[in-house]
């Protein structure tokens, strides 16, 4: 059996070489390389795919949250929630806007704890960063259901970096908060061929200023009115990103199919704990992560069988030397802590075959009864 990638990207390049092959002819033929009618057209393109009003493209989704938080203008040293369980980036965003990232347990889910969410809210909170992780919407009406208990003016934001196409209540993760992130890095669920990202929002007044921000805080060349920063997403990843879109839904299918595969083949497994998908939740499954006491040692197993896998994440944000200044010790986020040790991704791609999904349950089931 040949190896098993975690993702395999170019068997992607291979389903649709010549469309890319088009993309890149038609950048290369306009020789407009910086803004112009492709970006302008999967902003569009992306913005009506979600049901929102604005697509801001940016760099990356890094930007996109930095971005999205700065425009906002809270005061530094204001409080931001943050899920403890969760990529760096969503943090750092909070940080790089001179504000306190307050950290959250996760649940069973893997999203955000709700009582402590509701125990972390205090005077200075100003915004709830809720993370659609691992493509699975978190608990949007429970979240906004303590912003509103705690009659504080408080932001709804959401990370959507790993949920393109996620539905929440038949309603696309993206679309609740007052602006949501998302990222195109390339192993995303839509993802291009460097770094890209996006910030939706439905403000007339924040799409402006995300506009002005991502380009120099310029009006017009060499016209600033406020500082901003070089954040644009390049026309021959917008070229590549509009191709892609378009097979966006099937792909989150086959995602889906994929997932139904592994959770009936693995149900009986009894040292496997599968994702909890809760009812009126749409999970586009970015990742599909199991749990196991004996994590290391089915990881090592997997790999000596020529099935890749990743950990998301081994160090909770808590425990990580860039948060060090916030004073957390270790404890404080139990359930963190112990999904930390626990959780293996599972290879997860469209393009994964039914004899390569196959050979990954019986590995698994095979470990499982030693």
């Amino acid at each position: 059996m040949k190896k098993i990638s975690f993702v395999d990207l170019q068997a992607q390049y291979r389903s649709m070489q010549s469309e890319i092959q088009s993309a890149f002819s038609d950048v290369l033929a306009s020789m407009q390389f910086i803004g112009g009618s492709q970006v302008d057209q999967f902003e569009s393109d992306f913005a009506k795919f979600l049901g929102v009003k604005h697509a801001i493209s940016v760099n990356s989704g890094t930007d996109a949250l930095i971005l999205g938080i700065r425009a906002l203008r809270l005061s530094p040293g204001d409080e931001v929630i943050v899920p403890v369980n969760t990529f760096y980036s969503t943090a750092i965003a909070v940080v790089e806007n001179k504000l306190k990232p307050v950290f959250v347990d996760c649940d069973e889910t893997y999203g955000m704890s709700l009582p402590d969410l509701r125990r972390k809210i205090t005077h200075r909170t100003k915004a709830v960063i809720a993370v659609h992780l691992y493509g699975q919407p978190d608990n949007v009406d429970g979240i906004m259901a303590i912003i509103k208990d705690s009659k504080q003016k408080i932001v709804f934001i959401e990370d959507a970096c790993q949920a393109h196409g996620a539905t929440y209540r038949s309603r696309s993760v993206g679309t609740f908060g007052t602006f949501a992130a998302f990222s195109f890095y390339p192993g995303k669920n839509l993802g291009a061929y460097g770094d890209g990202g996006a910030i939706v929002t439905n403000s007339d007044a924040l799409a402006k200023e995300y506009r002005l921000l991502k380009q120099y805080g310029q009006t017009k060349k060499y016209h600033h009115i406020t500082v901003g920063i070089n954040s644009r997403l390049d026309a021959i990843q917008a070229a590549i990103l509009r191709k892609k879109l378009q097979h966006l839904s099937e792909w989150n299918r086959l995602r889906c199919d994929h997932a139904r595969v592994y959770n009936h083949c693995l149900k009986g497994c009894h040292s496997i704990i599968l994702p909890q998908i809760l009812h009126g939740r749409r999970s586009v499954f970015h990742i599909y992560a199991i749990r196991t006491k004996r994590r290391d040692q089915l990881k090592a197993y997997l790999s000596t069988k020529g099935i890749e896998t990743h950990i998301h994440y081994p160090i909770p944000l808590h425990r990580s030397p860039a948060f060090s200044y916030l004073g957390y010790k270790q404890g404080d986020f139990p359930n963190a802590e112990l999904y930390a040790r626990q959780l293996l991704s599972l290879p997860m791609y469209p393009e994964l075959t039914v004899h390569e999904l196959h050979h990954i349950v019986q590995c698994i089931c095979l470990w499982n009864q030693e």
